[in-house]
């Protein structure tokens, strides 16, 4: 058989099309390449309970890497260890006292599964509530206790940099941040030094395959150290231009099927 590799999908607009479900095509496509030995497993930014969905519906058996690598876990095997490096609760409730020097529509923190509002926000609940988190509404220095996996502040296009100056200039030894793409204008806070290469390494490495036997596809700027550290790091179609640079190739887009045609190509798998 030829070399396993390990495939790394980020989600969304990568292996989601733009309806937020997996094409027929590419979900074959995925299905063959397990079946020739190659691994294939998710590294999104979003929650466990939010992408548990796709991870059961692709049947599965790898760890996944979740809030770009500040929770990674194996669903499958509970041995296999349990990663969550959140950040530090003194430094999070700090971050809400900046922010009160700024404009923003709100900041949201999670602690895996548990959700906390500043303010009660009808559009952010639906996407939220996904999965049925524990949700609590209330100011963020009051009523949040434990550490956050991850911080997302939400404000307006031109407030963006000028939060972010404020995070590098303050924190930026304890935090990494980043910016959600259009329509939603979010900045998204994680420890500093975590990102998806740092658990697709974890993987990489209980597998025992090398980082050129890796294949990662991604679209936008959490996925640019996943991109850089595999040995095939592939922007989607659709990807923004930073991510397309540094990518050793592009692909089609979400919504051409990229990833299964890239597969297809690479792996020599008929579609």
């Amino acid at each position: 058989m030829a070399d396993r590799h390990l495939i790394a999908l980020d989600l969304d607009g990568t292996l989601l099309k733009d309806d937020k479900t997996i094409s027929v095509k590419t979900k074959d496509l995925l299905k063959k390449a397990r079946e020739q030995g190659h691994h294939v497993m998710i590294a999104t930014g979003r929650p466990y309970r939010s992408a548990e969905m796709y991870y059961r519906e692709l049947d599965l058996d790898t760890p996944i890497v979740n809030f770009n690598g500040a929770f990674m876990h194996h669903p499958k095997n509970p041995d296999w260890g349990f990663y969550h490096e959140p950040l530090d609760v003194k430094v999070a409730k700090d971050i809400v006292e900046a922010c009160r020097s700024f404009q923003f529509h709100n900041i949201i923190a999670e602690v895996i599964d548990d959700v906390y509002f500043h303010y009660h926000d009808e559009k952010l609940l639906d996407i939220f509530s996904f999965g049925n988190p524990k949700i609590t509404t209330g100011d963020l220095a009051e009523f949040l206790k434990e550490s956050p996996t991850s911080m997302l502040i939400h404000t307006e296009e031109d407030q963006l940099s000028s939060i972010r100056d404020h995070l590098s200039a303050v924190h930026a030894e304890v935090i990494d941040h980043r910016s959600w793409a259009a329509p939603w204008h979010v900045i998204e806070i994680i420890k500093v030094g975590l990102n998806k290469a740092v658990g697709l390494k974890k993987a990489a490495d209980y597998f025992g395959i090398p980082a050129e036997r890796i294949i990662a596809f991604g679209d936008e700027d959490n996925d640019l150290e996943m991109l850089e550290y595999a040995g095939y790091g592939i922007a989607m179609g659709n990807a923004i231009d930073k991510v397309k640079n540094i990518a050793n190739d592009v692909t089609l887009s979400n919504e051409e099927d990229g990833v299964a045609q890239y597969l297809a190509d690479l792996l020599k798998i008929k579609i």
